[in-house]
């Protein structure tokens, strides 16, 4: 019923910026949490950040805390993800997902309903 849309993945240099959006289809304020999670091939998946859509309070990997900082713009039901000092292995697949209530940890992914399809970031030293 929601469907979720990343985009603003690429390619850039190590210590570059790039800011992922996932527009939301449907009710998107159905959702309780939000988060990004990211797989590099052959690994499993990882939470990246997470926020509460009521309240703002957000969780971060150990790994971009500091670097990376999530937000929800509720008027344009899109959530982004601003990643600055990248490094390469912060080379990914990012994938958006929504969970209608956060009922587990926010970096297991069967906490999610909803997932997106993902976009490629790729870091190069």
């Amino acid at each position: 019923q929601v469907q979720l849309v990343e985009s603003g993945g690429g390619s850039v240099q190590a210590g570059g910026s790039l800011r992922l959006s996932c527009a939301a289809y449907g009710n998107p304020f159905s959702n309780n949490y939000m988060g990004w999670f990211r797989q590099a091939p052959g690994q499993e998946r990882e939470g990246v950040a997470g926020i509460y859509m009521t309240g703002g309070l957000t969780h971060y990997a150990g790994s971009v805390k500091g670097r990376f900082t999530i937000s929800q713009d509720n008027a344009k039901n899109t959530m982004y993800l601003q990643m600055n000092s990248l490094r390469p292995e912060d080379t990914a697949m990012y994938y958006c997902a929504a969970a209608l209530r956060l009922g587990g940890s926010w970096n297991t992914p069967q906490s999610y309903d909803y997932w997106g399809q993902g976009t490629q970031v790729t870091v190069s030293s």
